[in-house]
């Protein structure tokens, strides 16, 4: 350079560096005319290495900074791109200077370097949008102008060039003589040569910088992946999993811009690759269509089927005849813009199931679901891998604080369920499978079989309660004959059902058991009913701590919880061997004399629940013979009082009822003796049953036993509650019976029986006055004419005959003198019931009982404060009526104690305190 221009581009003065650039310029534009690139050469250097790197002089910096921005303009767009190299290097390390005057002058000088240079700008790219990605945050305002107008003007560039310039030092030196030669030359260029701008070059570095905090730089950062985005042969979509992590976490900035625009900017992504799944969907359908033969080359409805959906599409309205060709992608000699683009959907997923975290902020994982719901539509299978990681994630966000994420939650929920629901079943198992083993009384065996199988019954019939959650897999049963079909085209859902870890999947649900929130608990127990329908035999495979955390979970406080937890339970069990469903009998009955807190809280709910899923005549034979077996005398007491309640009220059990009653068949029978034997721990729930199921002869026995028991407070408020339940609709038949004594005697019998071992309370009243109502029709008939029954036992044939010869009376005979009653006992004896074997065994059980109750009062023997002050334990005895005593072993109290609090124990009568029913008599009297 001229002397006068080095000066004057060294003047600390702004005009005087621009007068010497100018001359700079006209200098360079001459050697540029003459072809004299030493001297080009030279000058450019001399600018670089004596001013614009003179760190320590700014005016220099200054002056070299506008000279090469002058001598690029003089060079021009042909001949600036060989010195770009040497350029802008410089002029780049400018923008990190401390003087914030150089990094302004940095950015004027850029930006008319840019201006000249154009495309050839974008072999710069990376080192450019570093330097505007920091400027971007730059303190100075007058920084951040220039950088922002710099911004404008490599956006669009980018915009116009990135997709398809191509640098001129790429350029060929040759170039062939023949046109045609030529032309194809050209075109293979285009196609072989790299072009100045790179994704995969710039990619990485936007994933660097895609984690900043500063809103001004996330701001920018966005705007420019929106750009990259908007020019389609680019494909940004294709590298979207590099860097959409840190987009998804700008949505927690609290700058309110930042917010817009990253959603926009995300909803854009989503939106792109909707379509970009469709446009494949609609090439694989049209690539299906013409499998028998090709497709006629005409315009015809059906090639037009055949061809993609364009204007769903959005990509063009206008189709070309033509077959498509299946292996460079072209559907009727159309190219449809993005069927070459991938996505990787697993990656993306991959993302997305790691924001769904409640750590998250709201608007994170409010997004993170949207995108996964959306994923079901546009990529189904490849959601299938991350079902246990969704399981954990979307189950507890259902129980969100935010109702707008709880929404959203329950919305991926559903979408993730139907979709397992709508895979192939699990096939059935061969004949020569068996079924699983029993689990053992704390079950933590895995119920897999001897040679590594597991052991599974096919897929149990939905129950009609269950009908709203089974109404899309009917829909899909009705269609079991083709997947038995040989097609190529259901190999690969049947593969996809197979990718489904149900270990993974189990496990991660029953985690969910231990969740603080209800709608959590009940969703992941929903889970597990459907898989299990699904696949019974895999998820049965992974019963290891499955089944013992299904029976911890009787204890969950939500009545919700325990219904669906039942739900499964019975489910499991239904198809399920006998000795399987005994084991689960055993373990539950475990659980109630280990739970006794359980057993009072949720014990009428749990046998109520499971009887309407499974058959309550087997949970009801089965209870039995274990609880006949049972050596705990205490708790088995308890257990027949809490099922013979039920037996009694439960709706559910209306039809187990009328079984009972129809003990003319031989499966009523054998029904009543299973009963009989097991109820036989609790003498009143044995009387009970025996009223229940019409054998009022036996009850009648029964109640002469009851002279020889202690007659406990439990008894007592037992007994109250049975005259309370004798008024209910469930007696009706009962009361209606009392209009024939000569039908029913024993039933009077039966009657004032009870009537005599209560006290006079309400219950006493209440009796009485119903028998009294009756009492008159008595005298209207005669007594029935005595016989013996030659096939009773002698024993009851002695009963009997007391029993006729008590009713004889002075009434004048009648026509009704000669009715003969039927002998229900005669014909029940026929069968299977040996009546006075279960008297032999009531007196026994009740024997055993007593024998254990003394044993116990020995052991617990009152202190000697109890007695009265003469020593007269027995005097003493009303006064202890009233302390809360804890109940004996055979169901009765140490000594005379008030009723035990708790649901199961609570009488709804006015029975009250028993201590005090001496002097309550005199005063009801007195009333009177």
């Amino acid at each position: 350079m001229d002397s006068s221009v080095q000066r004057a581009l060294n003047d600390k003065l702004y005009d005087k560096r621009k007068q010497g650039a100018l001359d700079l310029e006209r200098i360079v534009r001459e050697a540029s005319a003459n072809r004299e690139h030493d001297k080009i050469a030279k000058i450019v250097d001399q600018l670089c290495h004596d001013y614009a790197y003179a760190v320590h002089q700014p005016h220099a910096r200054n002056g070299g900074l506008i000279g090469l921005a002058a001598a690029s303009i003089a060079l021009g767009s042909e001949d600036v791109a060989q010195y770009l190299k040497e350029i802008v290097p410089p002029v780049l390390a400018c923008f990190t200077d401390q003087d914030a005057r150089v990094r302004y002058y940095a950015c004027e000088s850029m930006y008319n370097i840019a201006k000249v240079a154009k495309g050839e700008v974008l072999l710069f790219f990376n080192d450019v949008f570093d330097a505007l990605c920091k400027l971007a945050a730059d303190s100075e305002l007058s920084v951040k102008n220039g950088a922002e107008l710099l911004d404008r003007l490599v956006k669009d560039i980018v915009s116009e060039s990135a997709a398809t310039y191509v640098s001129v030092l790429q350029s060929p030196d040759e170039a062939p003589s023949d046109p045609e030669s030529n032309k194809e030359s050209a075109e293979s260029l285009s196609v072989d040569l790299p072009t100045a701008f790179s994704l995969a070059r710039f990619i990485p570095l936007l994933q660097e910088r895609i984690h900043v905090i500063n809103p001004f730089t996330r701001t920018f950062l966005v705007s420019w992946v929106t750009l990259l985005d908007t020019i389609p042969d680019l494909e940004l979509v294709s590298y979207l999993p590099a860097f959409l992590g840190g987009l998804f976490k700008f949505l927690s900035d609290p700058n309110r811009d930042v917010h817009v625009a990253t959603q926009g900017a995300l909803e854009r992504f989503l939106t792109e690759i909707k379509k970009i799944a469709r446009i494949k969907r609609g090439i694989a359908e049209s690539r299906k269509g013409p499998s028998d033969s090709k497709p006629k080359h005409s315009d015809s409805s059906d090639s037009a089927s055949a061809r993609t959906d364009q204007s769903t599409l959005n990509e063009k309205s206008d189709t070309a005849d033509g077959d498509m060709d299946g292996h460079d992608g072209h559907v009727d000699g159309d190219w449809v813009p993005g069927q070459d683009v991938q996505v990787d959907h697993s990656k993306i997923l991959e993302i997305l199931v790691a924001f769904l975290d409640s750590s998250s902020e709201e608007e994170i994982q409010l997004s993170a679901l949207r995108w996964i719901d959306s994923f079901f539509e546009i990529c189904p299978e490849d959601v299938l891998a991350f079902v246990p990681r969704l399981l954990s994630q979307v189950l507890p966000a259902m129980a969100s604080g935010v109702d707008i994420v709880r929404q959203a939650a329950n919305r991926v929920n559903n979408s993730l369920m139907d979709h397992i629901v709508s895979l192939p079943d699990e096939p059935a198992p061969a004949p020569e499978e068996t079924r699983p083993a029993p689990p053992s009384r704390i079950p933590t065996n895995t119920l897999k079989e001897a040679d590594g199988k597991s052991r599974r019954a096919s897929t149990p019939t939905p129950k009609p309660a269950q009908a709203a959650e089974n109404e899309s897999e009917s829909k899909k049963e009705e269609e079991p004959s083709v997947a038995t079909l040989p097609s190529p085209t259901l190999s690969t859902p049947s593969k996809v059902a197979m990718d489904l870890d149900y270990a993974a999947a189990v496990g991660a649900l029953t985690l969910h058991f231990l969740n603080e929130h209800e709608a959590t608990r009940v969703a992941a127990l929903s889970w597990l009913i459907m898989l299990h329908r699904k696949a019974p035999r895999k998820v049965l495979a992974t019963n290891d701590g499955t089944f013992p955390a299904l029976l911890k979970t009787l204890s969950d406080p939500a009545e919700a919880v325990v219904t669906r937890d039942l739900q499964l339970l019975s489910q499991i069990s239904k198809n399920s061997e006998d000795s399987y469903f005994t084991s689960f009998m055993v373990n539950l009955l475990q659980l109630f004399c280990t739970d006794r807190k359980l057993l009072e809280t949720r014990g009428n709910l749990i046998i109520r629940q499971l009887c309407v899923s499974l058959s309550a005549e087997r949970i009801y034979r089965t209870l039995a013979d274990c609880l006949e077996k049972d050596e705990d005398v205490e708790f088995a007491s308890i257990m027949v009082q809490n099922l013979n309640n039920n037996l009694i009220t439960a709706p559910e059990l209306a039809d187990l009822r009328k079984r009972l009653r129809n003990l003319e068949t031989k499966d009523g029978q054998t029904f009543f003796v299973a009963l009989f034997r097991s109820w036989c721990h609790n003498a009143v729930a044995t009387f009970s049953l025996c009223l229940l199921a019409q054998a009022y002869e036996q009850a009648y026995h029964l109640l002469q036993i009851f002279a020889e028991l202690e007659m406990t407070v439990n008894m007592l408020i037992q007994i109250d509650k049975l005259v309370q339940l004798l008024e209910s609709p469930v007696f009706t038949y009962l009361r209606l019976q009392l209009l024939e004594p000569e039908k029913y005697p024993h039933l009077y019998k039966c009657l004032y029986g009870v009537l005599m071992l209560l006290p006079q309370s309400s219950a006493f009243a209440a009796l009485k006055n119903r028998l009294n109502s009756v009492s008159a029709i008595g005298y209207l008939h005669i007594a029935p004419r005595a016989y013996v029954s030659h096939n009773l036992s002698p024993s009851l044939s002695h009963f009997r005959q007391k029993s006729a010869e008590a009713q004889v009376g002075s009434a004048p005979p009648t026509p009704t003198a000669a009715f003969d009653r039927p002998n229900r006992l005669k014909a029940r004896e026929e069968g299977t019931i040996r009546w006075g074997e279960l008297l032999e065994k009531f007196k026994s059980v009740q024997e055993k009982a007593k024998r254990l109750h003394r044993t116990q009062k020995q052991e617990d023997s009152p202190p000697a404060s109890y007695a009265s002050a003469d020593g007269n334990k027995d005097k003493a005895l009303p006064d202890l009526a009233k302390q809360n005593l804890r109940p004996s072993s055979a169901g009765s109290a140490t000594q005379r104690t008030a009723p035990p609090s708790g649901p199961l124990h609570k009488p709804k009568s006015s029975l009250g305190n028993f201590g005090r029913l001496t002097g309550g008599v005199g005063r009801q009297k007195a009333k009177k």
